[in-house]
């Protein structure tokens, strides 16, 4: 099959006008600027009704906020999240409380953070850490070392060697291999992608999947339920199933039901036949193969791996499909032989986060590299919305001398994250890291790649939505071959940015700085 792009998109399942809606209210944000509005409503009905009572109402009001003070400053959430919060009850006590007894009792997620803490118990021991493994990264990097320690106490994280390594400095270069590697595929093909559209580039793999599913391999796909309501109907899954393709959404949304809108399923992983992986920040819609222009050039990456380590991403996948199947299905697909990559150096430690538990992993591992960088940390990164955790980190990495540098989108793909990524601008500048924006359009790429040794590349943000509110996953690289390739793609990038200083930040428009500053006590919510 010819893999370069052509006119004829593939298999297409919707007709004109069946697409959901491209823009729905249904997050927490939504339900917050509903509960102010129907308090606001009240509140003036109130006043109107029962001016006499209005001291004590205001008495009543204060004793409740102070509790609630007290409450959040001694709960165990989130430094940045109790701001929000204070701030939210303390202009709107009542309905402020009510959202968040809403958000914390975990009604809409309490199920399904039972079954996943059940099925990470089931497959803990899965895929056994390999002592020599251990043993010889440790004594190469003994902080490495302690990263493999911690990551296999949030989960079941191994680190190899001999995987192969390669990396796609854009999305068009992916998919282009995708295509190849799917065409080899023989016993079973799992996707597992947070958007899914029509066009060239899903056209193409679907047409490729049905060919598989026909000669009778396995074939499972998995979508983040927001694609309801901005890409495909909702009986999508059913068109996949009559031919031949097991398919299924994560959490489809269910407004005002429960609290996890913003628990979405934000990883991009594809595995075939146990021994090839693909994961980055490409979805599988035409703008991130450049395909459809929406905000300028879309610059993505990602990688393939070869090799034990994919045995990781199924276990994730796997995982993430069970988690409303009756009867769980692993050990088979972690059988499958995966084929010797004798020759080839380094070490890959897939990995996963969860935001149903406690451990902030994908933001662990991003300030562990920041914490034991000593030349440079190189970042690409769609969003800059971070807590005090992360900022404090790139500005220590910073002072000690460390080139941190990021690159950011020239063209935002949102006003309001633009605008919250420029409120961090003034602290980090002043701290010596170096930022930079891309000018030909939108920089998807989720990179870190330090000191020519370490890099990370997956799906992982520098907000707070994929830092604390989504599934995640990633790949942490020590020493392999395809590093240089990262840190010389990074460098490449970096010629088509400018620079931001003091001076270009002072022509920022005044809307765009009023945005930020006025949002940013919301961004642990939005």
């Amino acid at each position: 099959m010819n893999t370069q792009l052509q006119e004829s998109t593939g298999i297409r399942l919707l007709k004109k006008g069946q697409k959901g809606l491209h823009y729905a209210v249904f997050s927490r944000m939504g339900i917050v600027i509903v509960l102010f509005l129907i308090q606001l409503l009240i509140l003036l009905g109130f006043f109107q009704k029962f001016e006499e009572y209005i001291p004590h109402f205001l008495g009543g009001s204060a004793l409740f906020i102070a509790a609630m003070v007290l409450y959040l400053i001694n709960s165990q959430m989130d430094p940045s999240a109790k701001i929000t919060w204070l701030i939210i009850i303390m202009v709107f006590p009542v309905f402020g409380a009510l959202l968040l007894l809403y958000t914390q009792t975990d009604m809409g997620h309490r199920a399904i953070k039972k079954r996943l803490k059940s099925l990470m118990d089931q497959t803990k021991d899965s895929l056994p850490q390999s002592e020599k493994v251990l043993e010889a990264v440790s004594e190469e990097s003994p902080e490495t070392g302690a990263l493999v320690h911690y990551l296999s106490r949030t989960g079941c994280f191994p680190i190899y060697d001999h995987t192969d390594v390669t990396y796609f400095s854009l999305g068009e270069d992916k998919f282009y291999e995708m295509l190849r590697q799917l065409e080899e595929a023989k016993h079973f093909i799992f996707l597992e992608y947070f958007i899914v559209d029509e066009g060239l580039m899903w056209g193409k793999v679907l047409e490729l999947l049905v060919q598989k599913a026909r000669a009778g391999v396995e074939v499972r796909m998995m979508y983040d339920g927001t694609c309801e309501f901005s890409t495909l109907p909702y009986d999508y899954p059913s068109r996949l199933e009559r031919l031949g393709i097991k398919c299924k959404m994560f959490s489809p949304l269910t407004p005002f039901v429960s609290t996890h809108y913003n628990y979405r399923d934000h990883r991009k992983i594809l595995v075939i036949d146990g021994h090839t992986a693909f994961t980055g920040g490409v979805n599988l819609a035409d703008e991130y193969i450049n395909r459809k222009a929406r905000f300028g050039h879309w610059k993505d990456t990602a990688i393939m791996l070869k090799g034990e380590a994919v045995k990781s991403f199924t276990l994730m996948f796997l995982q993430m499909w069970n988690v409303d199947e009756k009867v769980p299905l692993f050990r088979r697909y972690l059988q499958y032989p995966v084929p010797e990559q004798p020759e080839v150096p380094g070490y890959v430690l897939p990995y996963g986060d969860c935001p149903l538990d406690s451990d902030k992993v994908g933001e662990q591992v991003y300030v562990d590299i920041l914490n034991h960088a000593t030349r440079y940390v190189h970042i690409m990164t769609p969003y800059l919305i971070i807590d005090n955790v992360m900022e404090n980190a790139l500005k220590f990495a910073a002072e000690r001398g460390v080139d941190v540098s990021l690159i950011l989108p020239g063209i935002p793909d949102k006003p309001m994250p633009y605008a919250l990524a420029k409120t961090h601008y003034p602290a980090l500048l002043d701290a010596g890291v170096k930022i930079y924006e891309y000018t030909p359009g939108f920089v998807h790429a989720k990179v870190f790649v330090s000191d020519d040794e370490k890099a990370v590349v997956g799906t992982i943000n520098l907000d707070y939505r994929s830092l604390y509110h989504h599934f995640e996953c990633g790949a942490y690289l020590y020493r392999t071959s395809c590093i240089p390739d990262i840190e010389a793609d990074f460098q490449d990038t970096l010629a088509k940015c400018r620079m931001v200083t003091p001076e270009t930040m002072k022509k920022e428009k005044l809307s765009v700085r009023i945005t930020g500053h006025a949002l940013k006590f919301l961004a642990p919510l939005l």
